[in-house]
């Protein structure tokens, strides 16, 4: 039998500071992760990695994602509160490595697409950068700045107004198959992993039996 191993919050407070972050940043589960691109009015561009955002809804396209306390001063931030712009583009198995350089702190007035081999793609007249080499690229534009008081975060709230996929990867009824996209996912703050569907089942009803989508 396993041995099942039980932290309280008192243990989490004695544990060693790395240790105890990362155990609470990787057993919350596996999460999305991506590239955010900016421009300041300068044409100035930033490309950071973050594994913190969250689907808000469909209808109108809203997403999510969350900034940890300043300082230090954050330039991808700053970019999109004062250009109103910015890009998520998915991570894949060829630029992961690449993707997380990004995450080191470098002064404003290098761009982490230079030092990280990174290419920078424009288009649609979309003022924030896209990174090319990203199999699945979205345009968003800021909505709404959130301060979150309990641990002094802020939530960034964007709507989609642009989206670039593959063509083989988006399905008749709309799903976007990631696993074609060779989109990656992660876990704590340094792991990085592939994913294999077991099923796409319907729409759960009462007193009906669910059923696979996939077609065999």
């Amino acid at each position: 039998m396993k041995k099942i191993l039980n932290f309280t919050s008192s243990d989490l407070q004695k544990m060693e500071k790395q240790t105890a972050v990362h155990l609470i940043n990787s057993v919350g589960g596996f999460k999305s992760v991506a590239l955010v691109g900016t421009s300041d009015l300068e044409g100035n561009t930033n490309l950071s990695i973050f594994s913190s955002f969250f689907h808000i809804g469909a209808n109108p396209p809203l997403i999510g994602m969350i900034f940890r306390p300043s300082p230090p001063e954050r330039d991808t931030m700053r970019n999109i509160i004062n250009s109103g712009f910015y890009t998520i583009n998915h991570i894949n198995e060829n630029i992961y490595r690449q993707s997380h350089q990004t995450s080191a702190r470098y002064s404003r007035e290098i761009s982490e697409f230079e030092v990280a081999g990174l290419s920078k793609e424009y288009k649609n007249n979309f003022f924030a950068p896209f990174v090319l080499e990203s199999n699945v690229q979205l345009g968003i534009e800021f909505k709404e700045k959130i301060d979150i008081q309990i641990n002094n975060t802020t939530m960034v709230i964007g709507e989609i107004v642009q989206v670039f996929i593959p063509e083989d990867c988006l399905s008749e009824d709309g799903f976007v198959n990631l696993e074609k996209a060779n989109t990656v996912t992660c876990s704590g703050l340094d792991s990085y992993h592939k994913t294999i569907q077991l099923d796409r089942l319907s729409y759960a009803k009462p007193n009906m039996e669910i059923t696979s989508l996939i077609k065999n």
